[in-house]
């Protein structure tokens, strides 16, 4: 019985000359790079690293120099910094805007949720005083009664009285 690979089984994973990552481990990576990129101590230890290179390389004995003024391999250095810091910073740029956007879909919604639970509620309310303008309160009963119990009396004091002799 020969063995077909269709749809329903998956593919072995082959070996490829491509190196492979995970993208949410490397955004993550960019993003955490990101954030140092934007503290003070980064700033103060590149600040520390160039002030030390251009004095090692102004001061130190001809023979132990490695980068002479113009300083070339210190520019080819920080521009290689750049050239990966850039796309670094705006990749987790793009991740902060897709958590804000999926952000602002969930309040959106949540705000949705919230307009349609007032708008049940004022329904609600506005049927609850509806339904309460029908309802006789206590005040009225007595009212009522107070009324009746007047006419009561008038209708009675009204009426000739029995002769009992």
């Amino acid at each position: 019985m020969a063995r077909h690979n269709g749809l329903d089984t998956p593919r072995s994973k082959g070996r490829t000359l491509r190196p492979n990552y995970d993208p949410e481990t490397f955004g993550r990576l960019s993003e955490s790079f990101a954030r140092f990129l934007g503290t003070a101590r980064f700033l103060v230890y590149m600040t520390v690293f160039v002030a030390t290179w251009v004095i090692w390389n102004t001061v130190a004995p001809t023979n132990m120099r490695w980068d002479d003024y113009p300083f070339i391999f210190l520019t080819l250095i920080l521009s290689l910094q750049a050239s990966y810091a850039a796309p670094l910073i705006l990749l987790a740029q793009n991740r902060q805007a897709d958590r804000d956007r999926i952000q602002s879909n969930e309040d959106r919604g949540q705000n949705e949720r919230n307009i349609a639970d007032t708008e049940y509620l004022t329904r609600e309310l506005a049927s609850l005083r509806s339904a309460l303008g029908d309802v006789a309160t206590r005040d009225f009963m007595r009212s009522e009664l107070s009324d009746l119990v007047e006419e009561l009396e008038k209708k009675l004091s009204a009426q000739p009285k029995p002769n009992t002799d």
